[in-house]
Parts: C-alpha cells; structure tokens; sequence
C-alpha cells in the first residue's frame, strides 16, 4: 500500500483484518507514526524512486495498491516504477478522468476514482476473493464470492451454511446459465459464484474460505 490518506489507510486497514500482510509505504513521516502500530509493516520512503522500492522487496509483492491522490507527478513516477518492478497487478487512485488514462498508460492495470468510503471495498476486491462486495451503513454486506470447498456437491440444506457461518446464500451463478435463486435444494457444484449476504464480518471469513 502506497499513501496512506483517508483512501490509501482504508485500504491497508481493511487488508489487514481481512488478514493480509500488508507493506505501507508513504514520505510523510507524521503519517507513519500514526499507521505504525496498525498495520504490519509501515515505512517511510520515497515511492517514486525504483531502487528504493526494490530495497523494500515491493518486487516481491503480488499486488500494490498506490493511495496517492493530490500529487499526481507522485502518483505517476509511482506507479511507473512499480511497472518497472513487474508487480503483475497495480491499483491506482485517480483524482481526474485524465489522471486516470495517464495511470493506465504508465502501467497500473485497475484504476479507481473512490471517495473515502470506498477504500474497503477496493481491499476486498483486490484480493481476489470475493467478485463484488457492497456493505451497507448498519454493518450488512452482500458479496459475490466463489463456492467454498464444502459446498461442493451438496445442496444448500446438506451444506448448511447459514447455521454455520451465519450467512444466508441468496442465489446461484453457474458458468453459461442463469441466475437461480438460492433454495434449499439448490445443488453447488465446483466453480459457481454465489449470492450471499449477512452481517459483514460473517460474509468475509465466508469469502476466505477456500
């Protein structure tokens, strides 16, 4: 995680309790202080330096999210370099429509034009768990996530996994056929999404299940 505003913070937050090691980097030394004792590692640099990120092992990570707003030339030289570390999946915040196909052209592979609010839905996605995630204000959620192992061959009654996890699966998408509304004898068979909807920290340890 690169930049840690109100954006980029909601992000690393939101990866960490989703219990991902997270590596925040960010050149404002006051707002590294104040993330230390939250995420896992928080570092002070200057991310638009390759070798700086390269000493930082960014090279290694599978993905980079760059939190970077207000200074674009930042945000760009960042997300430059990250391109030229070969991080197979860059995600950047832009401020402007141009800014945005800017970042696309200097090699970010997702761009998002969040406000504050939407940086946990961006951790949940960028994870590749879960397919779409949208929470409501009172704590509700309702996510898009792949079958988990344990529902596999067996009907929704067999499987029980509201009274397990304590989600309700809405509705079933297979591969080349319709939505189907979730009933008890709904059969999961390997590779379909589901519907599914509860309080959201039941809905995302469900998603984490493999």
């Amino acid at each position: 995680m690169i930049g840690l505003g109100r954006f980029g913070g909601a992000v690393a937050e939101s990866l960490v309790r989703l219990g991902h090691e997270v590596l925040a980097v960010d050149e404002d030394g006051t707002l590294v202080q104040e993330w230390a004792d939250r995420l896992t590692h928080v570092v002070q640099a200057d991310t638009t330096n390759v070798e700086t990120l390269r000493k930082l092992g960014v090279a290694d990570f599978e993905c980079a999210v760059v939190g970077i707003g207000t200074d674009i030339e930042a945000s760009l030289m960042t997300v430059l370099a990250l391109s030229e570390l070969g991080v197979p999946d860059i995600w950047a915040k832009a401020v402007t429509t141009r800014h945005g196909r800017l970042l696309e052209r200097t090699g970010a592979h997702h761009v998002v034009y969040p406000e504050a609010a939407m940086g946990e839905r961006v951790a949940h996605l960028a994870t590749g768990k879960m397919i779409d995630f949208i929470e409501f204000d009172d704590g509700f959620a309702i996510v898009k996530t792949r079958a988990p192992r344990e529902s596999h061959n067996r009907t929704l009654a067999e499987s029980a996994l509201r009274s397990r996890h304590g989600v309700t699966v809405v509705g079933v998408k297979r591969p080349n056929a319709d939505f189907d509304y979730a009933r008890p004898e709904t059969v999961v068979h390997p590779g379909d999404l589901l519907i599914v909807s509860g309080p959201t920290d039941a809905v995302e340890r469900f998603a984490a299940l493999d």
